[in-house]
């Protein structure tokens, strides 16, 4: 094998051994049982109340930890956050939590997994052509489409704005932004089911936030997506 071979083998091997490497220590450990049986859910409610600062924190690793080695959907953040900590406090924590892990996915693929994170990029329709194909986009626009607009998978995108020349800095603050009212909106969710008094006001809120991103999603894909679907397949 040539050594240029080597050289682009090496980053993702790493990176997927240490992954292989968590994992089994996660399950012959028994964390994976904790997280999966409802028992993490009960002692992040045990730590809320005993310290809240080591709760947030505990909730924040667990967040970015979540992005990049568990793949998890990012509305299972939200869901845990609000379960944790109720609406607004749930929201600022996931948001930042979700925020970090996205830019830690950016990086590795940026600088690990580049040649393993593009093929999946390609099969992706939508993404190839928003992050490749459409060179009139700005990086506030392409931010903006894909996180606004619920086609394009929270976790994939992650890695693949890895393998773009987008800059470091923007692309945090565009995450943070965008992903604000879609994380906000499933934490209301989290906390009206368990909090009875205030349920109907949670509900009513997250209902009106789903809806405004629907109809904005809408918008920005019949406006900047399925014309140039048309042009790219004819």
């Amino acid at each position: 094998m040539r050594a240029p071979m080597k050289k682009q083998l090496l980053k993702p091997l790493i990176f997927l051994l240490l992954a292989v490497v968590l994992l089994v220590a996660g399950k012959l450990t028994g964390l994976t049982d904790w997280i999966t049986d409802g028992r993490l859910l009960a002692l992040g409610h045990q730590v809320t109340g005993t310290s809240p600062a080591l709760a947030a924190l505990l909730y924040i690793l667990f967040t970015v930890a979540g992005c990049v080695l568990l793949v998890l959907p990012g509305v299972v953040f939200a869901v845990l956050a609000g379960a944790l900590f109720g609406p607004w406090l749930g929201s600022a924590l996931c948001l930042v939590g979700t925020t970090l892990g996205a830019v830690a996915a950016f990086l590795v693929g940026r600088y690990f997994l580049r040649d393993t994170i593009r093929p999946a990029v390609m099969r992706n329709a939508w993404l190839q052509r928003i992050l490749f194909e459409e060179s009139g986009k700005t990086d506030l626009w392409v931010l903006m489409i894909t996180r606004l607009v619920p086609i394009f998978p929270f976790n994939l995108q992650n890695f693949a704005y890895g393998i773009t020349d987008i800059r470091l800095s923007r692309y945090t603050l565009y995450t943070f932004l965008f992903m604000a009212p879609g994380v906000t909106a499933y934490t209301l969710v989290s906390a009206g089911i368990i909090d009875g008094e205030r349920r109907a006001g949670y509900l009513i809120g997250s209902a009106a936030l789903l809806l405004l991103l629907a109809l904005l999603g809408r918008v920005l894909r019949s406006r900047h997506l399925e014309p140039s679907r048309k042009e790219h397949d004819g």
